[in-house]
């Protein structure tokens, strides 16, 4: 078995991010992008999964180590000393616990046995998934950080989830803006692929198909733009437990031949690019990468008012807001956007230049490494790299909570 290093030479800090697995999904495409862009000299990063690894994690295992099958049922107690074991042969010196539930509670449980020096949690919704629960919160004395993705993500963590200001940090998603850009080619084939014409006004949403995504309004939204805009098509991205009632509701609301359920795709920016605008229609979020690969790649967007939606959809700039289950509010927002190319050209643009100001992937992959290190330094007294710090934020009393707003 292999010991904890112990020498005091500057050396890279081994980071475990632990999850249940990496399906094809916002936080696990977040996670991929983050880790390749890390400063191995820096960071290196290892990933657990609690159950199988899944198709991005199948991809990431060529270039970092990824362990699964870490549980074997709901109540394998035997899985803290099953982590402790790989946190000390690992010789890890961070933890990152990413979501809610089992990984959160047994990954930190089995890093504070195995004395892993930094013990973080990152969340990325508000309520479920990402509800932390009596269980998890039992153990924020031995957690060193929370992880929120936006600031009024990181009030909701101290309002609602109770955890000590001092303790949460603001790490803003970010996406790869390079990528992210606009294809007129992939439009094309994408539309080809479909059969959709190329000048039919096409809405879009990507995101897994699950309650809190509330497709449901998507779709019925779908239903009132298609009894005024007879050759609009709606694109629904994403796989999950929903689809089979989901592609019933759309039968069922006569708009069968409109709804293209395209599962789980890789190609995310040719999905966006056949889209005319994008639309989220959630229950509770945090900060959607979804939503920023959109702006990124100049779709309009029209969501929700939950969670930090705002900071990125901002209205009547970038797109438009409208409130939880409001159907006549959505279709009429992307009745408008679907009707003025130029107001969609404009919202487009602006998006596009929001998103490249204010979420990059360098300054999120940075937050966590410079995190990780001062914290490894103020813990261990071992000298790190040169620390540029995470975003600092103010609480805001006055601030209506985001879950509120739902």
């Amino acid at each position: 078995m292999l010991k904890k290093l112990t020498d005091q030479e500057p050396r890279p800090l081994r980071l475990m991010f632990l999850l249940t697995s990496m399906p094809i999904g916002g936080a696990e495409t977040l996670l991929v992008n983050m880790v390749r862009r890390l400063d191995r000299n820096r960071i290196e990063p290892l990933i657990g999964c609690m159950k199988q690894k899944d198709v991005l994690g199948e991809v990431l295992s060529n270039e970092v180590p990824v362990f699964e099958n870490l549980i074997r049922s709901k109540y394998d107690f035997a899985v803290v000393g099953r982590l402790k074991r790989l946190f000390i042969e690992q010789n890890v010196d961070a933890l990152v616990t990413i979501g809610a539930g089992d990984k959160m509670f047994w990954g930190r449980l089995a890093a504070y046995r195995a004395k892993v020096p930094v013990i973080l949690s990152a969340l990325h919704s508000t309520g479920w998934p990402d509800g932390v629960g009596r269980l998890n919160r039992m153990l924020t004395r031995i957690t060193d950080g929370f992880i929120a993705v936006a600031r009024q993500h990181a009030q909701y963590q101290v309002e609602q989830e109770k955890f000590p200001r001092r303790k949460v940090f603001l790490i803003p998603n970010g996406i790869d803006t390079e990528k992210f850009v606009f294809d007129p080619e992939a439009r094309q084939r994408w539309r080809n692929e479909r059969g959709i014409q190329a000048d039919a006004p096409v809405v879009g949403i990507v995101a897994a198909l699950r309650s809190e995504k509330n497709h449901d309004l998507f779709l019925e939204s779908a239903k009132r733009v298609s009894s005024q805009m007879s050759d609009a098509q709606f694109v629904i991205a994403g796989d999950g437990p929903e689809r089979s009632r989901l592609e019933a509701l759309a039968r069922e609301k006569g708009i069968e031949d409109r709804v293209h359920f395209i599962g789980s795709t890789q190609d995310v920016v040719g999905v966006l690019s056949m889209s005319d605008m994008f639309g989220l229609s959630s229950h509770n979020e945090a900060s959607p990468v979804s939503i920023m690969e959109a702006l990124s790649c100049q779709r309009p967007v029209v969501a929700t008012d939950v969670g930090s939606i705002d900071e990125s959809v901002l209205e009547g700039k970038t797109g438009f807001l409208v409130p939880c289950d409001d159907a006549d509010a959505m279709s009429q927002r992307w009745l408008e956007i679907l009707g003025d190319k130029t107001l969609a050209q404009t919202l487009g643009a602006n998006g596009r230049e929001h998103i490249v100001a204010n979420s990059s992937l360098d300054s999120m992959t940075e937050g966590y490494a410079s995190l990780v290190e001062s914290l490894y330094a103020r813990k261990t007294n071992r000298p790190v790299s040169d620390l540029n710090g995470w975003v600092e934020w103010e609480f805001d009393a006055s601030a209506e909570s985001a879950q509120q707003r739902c």
